[in-house]
């Protein structure tokens, strides 16, 4: 028993006692005349919209989301059972499925493990985190993986779940982990159990952007999938063919689960390669007075280059700043082989590249106590409500020790849950104030199309820095004769 806060509203909620709880999941599945139940395991970015596409998807499915009962999650389960979804998002669609869930009346959340008997499938969307460490040296990085919370997590699964269920991982996990970890353990338990081992495991890794097209993200878009097996490839295929336009979006079948689970961690390694790879050309622009926008826009007309990143604040999120490290640590320690040396100096480089734009408005601004600033944006990318590793923390905090005062501003971020503060949602509110400059560190679309903010912009002694790439060309005309500061822009430093 405790007592839970959504920290986005300040709602608070007592948790109920397990008894109370497993009284209402047998409350609800007694209310159910669905023929399969589907368990999602972990109610975050990834998992909570998940359980709203599985209950609005063409099958008649029923669907128990479940997080973990502590203080620090329990709110989310409040919610969801309450009727709000925890998640900001721009995308109109999380309202309309989320309605239609309650209407229908087969959604339901909980913390309890017991859940996992009612399944006839299970998804897992839990994360896996890697733990970083500076080292002294700056060419190299320390970083721990730790599966035991993972493997507590399949553990939970397979004492509770059926004999014929088919278990989905969704998570990002190192190459090898369905084959080497997640399938030794339910052969483990099953025969602890005396129970036949009539499982099916598959692994399908999701791309879930949590912005404009959330939930296109799972429905309308290719999919990548594979099994332990033929039978659990096939039972997966089944599965998948019932959330995700499959006519307009064909599945992608890999030969194992190996490579489906490199497949996350290669795309993801190869973006974030991409963006350390620009960050170098974009100081290289600044130094030698030359416009990289205009380079690299030249250089996207050719079809073979169109995907070339642009300079910017930094990585953010909870794929690119770890999934090049999750890899590496697999080649080494799950097959003998070789660390990916390059792939993890990306993500050293892109953990620092908001140091980068600290130096640039200190080099304009000289010392910085005292002096008032006020950031726009502070979730990792545009249009979203999600601040996981985002690199305006970096940024933030090495100006609030320099003495800097911050106003904050983000339109889909009410409170910044990493570092327990307020941050504004009403732009108008802070455009009276006075500031010695002001930094654009996030794309929103609302930015750019912001009149009330070009006129702010453009009527007050202070210096801007764009270090994101967020002003459009028009508005970038108009401030010309500011003191306009923008990354990778050379010819305006």
């Amino acid at each position: 028993m405790g007592v839970t806060t959504n920290p986005f509203n300040n709602k608070t909620y007592e948790i109920p006692s397990k008894e109370e709880e497993l009284k209402d999941l047998k409350d609800f599945i007694a209310e159910q005349n669905n023929e399969k139940i589907v368990v999602v395991q972990g109610l975050g970015f990834v998992g909570a919209v998940m359980a709203l596409v599985v209950a609005n998807s063409k099958e008649n499915y029923t669907v128990i989301g479940v997080d973990l009962p502590s203080e620090a999650h329990y709110w989310k389960i409040a919610s969801l059972n309450e009727g709000i979804f925890p998640i900001e998002s721009s995308d109109s669609k999380i309202t309309t499925y989320y309605e239609n869930a309650k209407k229908k009346n087969n959604f339901f959340a909980t913390s309890l493990e017991e859940a996992y008997q009612y399944a006839n499938i299970v998804i897992v969307d839990i994360n896996l985190d890697v733990q970083k460490q500076q080292n002294s040296n700056k060419e190299l990085l320390d970083y721990d993986v730790s599966l035991e919370g993972f493997k507590h997590a399949m553990r939970s699964i397979a004492n509770w779940c059926q004999e014929d269920v088919l278990v989905l991982v969704e998570s990002t996990v190192p190459p090898g982990t369905c084959k080497l970890v997640v399938e030794p353990i339910f052969k483990e338990i099953f025969h602890k159990r005396a129970l036949d081992l009539e499982y099916s495991i598959g692994h399908s890794y999701e791309r879930v952007m949590p912005g404009p097209g959330y939930i296109d993200s799972i429905t309308n878009f290719f999919r990548v999938y594979s099994g332990i097996d033929e039978k659990s490839a096939d039972a997966t295929e089944k599965f998948l063919k019932t959330i995700i336009s499959t006519e307009e979006y064909p599945l992608t079948r890999l030969a194992n689960t190996t490579a489906s689970e490199m497949g996350k961690v290669l795309e993801n390694s190869y973006r974030a390669m991409n963006i350390a790879f620009v960050e170098e050309w974009g100081k290289f622009a600044e130094s030698a007075d030359v416009n990289i926008y205009e380079v690299i826009d030249a250089i996207k007309l050719r079809p073979t280059h169109n995907n070339l990143m642009r300079p910017g604040l930094g990585v953010g999120g909870y794929c690119l700043t770890k999934d090049p490290l999750l890899a590496s640590w697999s080649s080494k320690n799950l097959f003998g082989g070789d660390l990916l040396r390059v792939s993890e100096r990306a993500v050293q480089i892109n953990d620092q590249m908001p140091l980068h734009a600290f130096q640039l408005i200190r080099s304009n601004l000289g010392d910085l106590n005292n002096k008032r600033a006020l950031m726009l944006g502070v979730s990792y990318l545009n249009d979203v409500g999600d601040t996981r590793y985002t690199p305006s923390e970096l940024l933030y905090d090495k100006l609030i020790a320099e003495g800097v005062t911050i106003d904050l501003h983000d339109f889909f971020i009410p409170f910044w849950e990493e570092k327990g503060i307020t941050v504004s949602t009403s732009l108008s509110d802070l455009l009276v104030n006075n500031y010695d400059f002001i930094i654009l560190c996030v794309g929103h679309k609302a930015y750019k199309e912001n009149v009330e903010l070009l006129k702010f912009l453009m009527s007050k002694e202070h210096v801007i820095f764009d270090v994101n790439g967020v002003l459009n060309k028009n508005m970038i005309e108009q401030l010309r004769n500011k003191k306009l500061r923008i990354l990778g822009r050379g010819d305006l430093l």
